[in-house]
């Protein structure tokens, strides 16, 4: 196979990405730091049918994307986002699915000095099997541990590396003497851009409750702001409603003057024993067919029982 020259291949490349620019309305903007090429080419094959994955010198997709904007300028908003080692994941799909696909695709590595860790490491307890010529080691780190049956055993959990640090020397080779891989590598997703807008990656983990309830708690916002101020709103109305509702049943139990709606509430002040005795009878007449139906269910069982017994010597 004839190898392509450069500037073929540069031609080829501008012409692949404006391809997908046009195709794909929505991609993910990716972060690739400590992807081995091995592990790129099991994403590749994760995401086959359902997403694009496109890697390449920041420049060249700067470049490309520029010369595309007359096309759709929107893209102008994925420009600030294309610095350090990244690509792009371009999909026609569910965000929420190609992004899951994403982020079940690492694998683990151990921890390397000068690397930034990504997560909290934290050491447990544990016997070791490491000889008793590694404890000035441990001193060093200020790891607490006592010789067991001949091995180091660390005594307390160690709080190692923070989220953010550097990964020094020393706590590299703790791990991997301990053969602790601490840390999980694969393509973080920065920014998701659909149709013209460039958000954060959490929007996609906000469901249709979360919307229901921040839209019911402006609501209810606009709704106490409207009654406290007395300005009539489509929000307040049934709480202004029902209070004036208060306000005339009240007037009504005071006064002579009534309406339909008054009467029970009359009825009741007059003489609450009706209500009283009311109640307990609506809970017998209700506890009546439940009875009926256990003295039913009672009744039929002894009925099978002694047909059982006489069939046995019949």
């Amino acid at each position: 196979m004839v190898k392509e020259d450069k500037s073929t291949w540069k031609a080829n490349y501008f012409l692949k990405i404006e391809q997908l620019l046009d195709e794909f309305p929505k991609c993910f903007i990716v972060n690739a730091d400590n992807v081995g090429s091995k592990q790129m080419q099991k994403i590749r094959a994760a995401l086959r049918g359902k997403a694009v994955v496109l890697m390449g010198k920041n420049t060249m997709m700067r470049k490309a994307i520029r010369g595309h904007l007359e096309t759709n300028a929107a893209l102008e908003k994925l420009l600030p986002h294309i610095v350090n080692n990244v690509g792009l994941v371009f999909t026609k799909g569910d965000l929420l699915e190609v992004r899951d696909l994403l982020l079940d695709n690492k694998v683990q590595a151990p921890a390397r000095a000068g690397a930034i860790a990504p997560v909290e490491v934290v050491v447990p307890k544990q016997a070791t099997t490491l000889g008793p010529e590694k404890t000035s080691f441990f001193q060093a780190l200020q790891i607490t541990t006592k010789i067991t049956k001949g091995c180091i055993e660390i005594l307390n959990d160690v709080n190692l590396i923070a989220v953010g640090d550097k990964v020094g020397a020393s706590e590299a080779t703790l791990l991997n003497m301990l053969n602790i891989s601490p840390f999980s590598y694969g393509l973080g997703i920065q920014k998701v851009y659909d149709s013209g807008s460039v958000f954060d990656p959490k929007i996609l983990d906000i469901t249709d409750e979360d919307l229901r309830g921040r839209f019911t708690e402006g609501v209810r916002n606009v709704a106490a702001v409207s009654l406290a101020i007395g300005y009539p709103t489509a929000a307040s109305a049934p709480h202004s409603i029902a209070n004036g509702f208060k306000k005339l049943l009240a007037i009504a139990v005071e006064t002579e003057i009534t309406f339909a709606e008054a009467e029970r509430t009359k009825e009741y002040l007059a003489d609450p024993s009706k209500f009283a005795v009311a109640a307990p009878a609506a809970a017998s007449s209700a506890a009546a067919p439940a009875a009926a139906k256990k003295e039913e269910k009672k009744e039929e069982s002894e009925e099978s029982d002694d047909d059982m017994g006489f069939g046995l010597f019949d």
